[in-house]
C-alpha cells in the first residue's frame, strides 16, 4: 500500500466512523499515530508475530512500571525538552538554568525547611562521602528570589530511591527547601552513585536489543520553583562519573555539571562538626519570570505520593 493508501483506509477507521461527540485534539493524535504506525508496518514489512510481541512487551513494561524508564531511554523525554527549549527561545527566555528531565522517581509531600535541610538518614555515613550543596536562587534579572522552593531528591549508594525502594526510610534523601530571606538554600548529604536499568526487565532488554548499555551518571534532581516565575525541572550531574556523557537517558548538559570541591582543610572540616574530609557543590538557579507567549512550564503527568 502507498502512504496515500494508508492516510485515507486510517481515516475511514477513526474519522468517518465518529458518530457522537468528538474532541478533535485526541482524534488528530490518534488518527496520525496509528496512521504512521501502519506506515511503519507496511514499509519495513513488520509480520503479526513481530506485532503482538511489540505490544506482549508494552503490556509487560506497564505492569512493571517501566514505562516512564522506557521514555528518557528511547531519547523522548530529552525531545520534549529539545522542544520546550526552542519554544522558550521563540518567546525570548534565555540564560537561564537549563531544563532536563524530569524522569519517573519524583515523589511529592517531602519534608520542608527554611534554608537548609539533612537528605540523608545516616545509614549510609559509614560508607558514603558527605556533601555539602549550596547556592542561590536569583531572578533573569540576577535578582535573589527569598521564598524558592527546592525540591530535590536522588539515589541511594545502591542506586535505589526511597518510595520505590521499601528498604530505605520514608523521604530519605528527599527534601524541600525553602530560600532564606537572600535566596539562599544549602542541604547536606551524601555524594550519590550512578545506576542502570533493572537487569532483565524490559528497558534494559530492549537496549540490549539495540546494542546500547543502560547506565546513568551520578545525579541529583531538582524541582525549582517561586511565585511569578517558571517552574525549572533540572538536574545537577556529578564530574567525573565515568557516564557522565554517556548517560542513556540523554539528560547530561552543559552548564548542569558543577565543579565537585574536596574540601580537607580541618577547620573547614570542624566547622561542618564532621572528622573526615566532605565533597562541596556550589550551584545557582535562575528562574524565568512568567510570559504570556512561552509553553507552560509545569508539566501535567502523574506522580507519586506518600
Amino acid at each position: 500500500m502507498t502512504h496515500n493508501d494508508i492516510d485515507k483506509l486510517v481515516k475511514s477507521w477513526i474519522i468517518d466512523t465518529a458518530t457522537g461527540p468528538v474532541n478533535p485534539r485526541v482524534q488528530a493524535v490518534v488518527a496520525r499515530l496509528v496512521g504512521d504506525l501502519c506506515k511503519a508496518i507496511e514499509d519495513l514489512d513488520i509480520q503479526p508475530s513481530e506485532f503482538w510481541k511489540g505490544l506482549e512487551f508494552l503490556t509487560n513494561a506497564g505492569k512493571a512500571n517501566e514505562l516512564g524508564l522506557l521514555a528518557p531511554g528511547l531519547g523522548l523525554e530529552r525531545f520534549l525538552d529539545i522542544r520546550a527549549d526552542e519554544a522558550e527561545a521563540k518567546a525570548g527566555l534565555q540564560g537561564g538554568t537549563p531544563r532536563t528531565i524530569e524522569g519517573p522517581l519524583y515523589v511529592a509531600g517531602a519534608p520542608e525547611s527554611t534554608g537548609f535541610a539533612r537528605l540523608d538518614d545516616g545509614s549510609e555515613s559509614d560508607q558514603a562521602e558527605v556533601l555539602f550543596m549550596q547556592g542561590t536562587v536569583y531572578d533573569e534579572a540576577g535578582k535573589p528570589l527569598p521564598g524558592a522552593k527546592v525540591e530535590v531528591w536522588h539515589a541511594n549508594l545502591m542506586g535505589n530511591y526511597s518510595f520505590f525502594d521499601s528498604t530505605q526510610s520514608h523521604f530519605n534523601l528527599r527534601r524541600t527547601i525553602i530560600t532564606d530571606a537572600e535566596g539562599r538554600y544549602q542541604f547536606r548529604s551524601i555524594v550519590p552513585k550512578g545506576y542502570g536499568c533493572p537487569p532483565g526487565g524490559s528497558t534494559q532488554t530492549l537496549l540490549d536489543l539495540l546494542g546500547r548499555h543502560g547506565r546513568r551518571p551520578a545525579h541529583i534532581h531538582f524541582f525549582v520553583s517561586a511565585a511569578g516565575h517558571r517552574k525549572l525541572t533540572t538536574q545537577i550531574n556529578i564530574d567525573g562519573d565515568e557516564y557522565l556523557w554517556d548517560d542513556f537517558a540523554f539528560a547530561s548538559r552543559e552548564g548542569l555539571v558543577p565543579a565537585v570541591a574536596k574540601v580537607t582543610d580541618a577547620a573547614a572540616i570542624a566547622r561542618k562538626d564532621l572528622n573526615q574530609p566532605y565533597a562541596s557543590i556550589d550551584f545557582d538557579f535562575r528562574l524565568y519570570g512568567e510570559r504570556p507567549a512561552a509553553p507552560e512550564a509545569e508539566v501535567a503527568r502523574v506522580r507519586a505520593a506518600a
